[in-house]
C-alpha cells in the first residue's frame, strides 16, 4: 500500500463517521412565544386579561378576625370570637351590549356562635346549609350575572348599604336571589328589584331574642330605588314591598361633606314585619365621621326607635361610637360600641373589635 492509498482510505473513513454524526444530530425546536399577563385598565385597579381572551379578571377579598360582645346576646356567652374568609372572582368584557360580568364571592366562617345556635335560619337568610354543630359553614356571598344594567343571581339588595358607623339597624334581611335593572345617568341612578322572600327568616330589634318568622307559601318581594349625587351631598330613597307578609318598608338617607368629616341622616318607616326592614314602625338615625388623623378616623352615631317592636309599641334610642385605625397598608382595626335603651326592660351595651386585612 503506498502513500496515496492511504490517504483516500483514510479520507473516506472520516466521510463515512462524519455521515454517520449528521444522520444522528439533536436539532433543538424553536422556542414558542409566551404570553405575559397583562394589565386590564378599563374596569379599575386590580384587573388582568385572561392569557388568550379579552376578558379582565380580578381577585380580591379579606380576612377577618372579630369579637362580638352584648349580654346574652349569643343565648349562652356575652361574647363571642370568630373569624371570616372572603373570596371574590370577577370577571369583565366589553360587548355591544355593555360590560359583560360575572361575580362569584365565597365566604366561610370558623368559630361562629350564631351558627350553632342559629343555623337554621342563617341558611335561610344566608342561602347555606345548616351544619346542626354549626360552628362554621361555607357559602356564596354573592354570585350573579350582569350585562350593562340587568342583573340576575343571588346578590345583596340596596337595603345592605349603611351608614359609615355601626350603631344604626337599617335593614333586616338582605341578600335575595332576584333579576333586576339599573338605570346609571352618573349623577342620577334608578333601579328596579323582584327578589324571592325566603320561606323564613330573623326579625328581631338589635339586641332582643331571635324571632323566626315563618312563611309557609311562595314570597315575592319588589324594592326599587332612586338615587342622586350633587356635588358633596348623595341622597338615596328605598322602597319595598314583601308580599309574603303582605307588609312593606320605606328608607331615605341623606350624606353630605359637612367640615372636616360627613354627616348622614337616614328615616326609615315599616308597615309591619317584613323581610326588608322590622327593626321598628319608624326610625331615625344619624352620624358624623370625621378623619382625626390620616390613619384614624371617629364617628359617634346616634337612633331612635318608634314602636320597635311592632307589638307593643315601645319606644327604644341607641348611642354609639364607632373607631376605625388604618394600622398598615390593607390592614385596619375597627372598634365599635353602643348603648341601647328601651322604654320597657334592661338596657343593654353591645359592640365589636374587628381586625381586618384586604387583598
Amino acid at each position: 500500500m503506498n502513500i496515496k492509498s492511504l490517504l483516500i482510505g483514510s479520507a473516506a473513513a472520516l466521510a463515512a463517521v462524519s455521515g454517520a454524526q449528521a444522520a444522528d444530530a439533536i436539532v433543538a425546536a424553536e422556542p414558542e412565544p409566551m404570553e405575559y399577563v397583562r394589565v386590564c385598565d378599563a374596569f379599575g385597579t386590580g384587573f388582568f386579561y385572561i392569557p388568550g381572551t379579552e376578558t379582565c379578571l380580578k381577585i380580591g377579598g379579606y380576612i377577618r378576625f372579630q369579637t362580638d360582645f352584648g349580654r346574652d346576646e349569643f343565648g349562652r356567652s356575652d361574647w363571642n370570637t370568630w373569624t371570616r374568609g372572603h373570596l371574590a372572582i370577577e370577571a369583565k368584557s366589553d360587548t355591544e351590549l355593555g360590560t359583560l360580568s360575572s361575580v362569584i364571592t365565597i365566604q366561610g366562617e370558623a368559630g361562629n356562635a350564631a351558627f350553632a345556635d342559629n343555623g337554621a335560619v342563617l341558611a335561610a337568610d344566608r342561602n347555606v346549609s345548616a351544619l346542626g354543630s354549626g360552628a362554621s359553614d361555607l357559602y356564596f356571598d354573592e354570585v350573579y350575572l350582569e350585562l350593562g344594567g340587568f342583573r340576575a343571581g343571588t346578590f345583596l339588595n340596596w337595603w345592605d348599604n349603611d351608614m359609615i358607623g355601626e350603631t344604626e339597624t337599617a335593614s333586616n334581611v338582605t341578600r335575595f336571589t332576584s333579576v333586576r335593572y339599573v338605570y346609571d345617568g352618573g349623577a342620577f341612578r334608578a333601579g328596579l328589584s323582584v327578589d324571592e322572600i325566603p320561606d323564613y327568616y330573623d326579625t328581631t330589634f338589635a339586641g332582643a331574642p331571635v324571632v323566626t318568622t315563618l312563611r309557609t307559601h311562595n314570597g315575592v318581594g319588589i324594592s326599587g330605588m332612586v338615587a342622586a349625587t350633587l356635588g358633596g351631598v348623595n341622597f338615596e330613597l328605598l322602597g319595598a314591598y314583601d308580599n309574603a307578609a303582605e307588609e312593606g318598608a320605606v328608607r331615605g338617607w341623606l350624606s353630605a361633606e359637612v367640615g372636616p368629616g360627613t354627616f348622614e341622616l337616614m328615616g326609615l318607616y315599616a308597615s309591619g314585619q317584613n323581610a326588608y326592614y322590622d327593626a321598628a314602625k319608624w326610625s331615625v338615625a344619624a352620624d358624623y365621621s370625621f378623619k382625626a388623623t390620616d390613619k384614624l378616623s371617629i364617628t359617634p352615631g346616634a337612633q331612635y326607635f318608634g314602636d320597635f317592636d311592632l307589638v307593643k309599641g315601645n319606644d327604644a334610642w341607641r348611642v354609639g361610637l364607632t373607631v376605625d385605625y388604618q394600622v398598615v397598608e390593607n390592614l385596619a382595626v375597627k372598634a365599635t360600641v353602643n348603648y341601647t335603651d328601651p322604654d320597657e326592660g334592661d338596657s343593654e351595651v353591645s359592640g365589636f373589635l374587628r381586625l381586618q386585612r384586604n387583598f
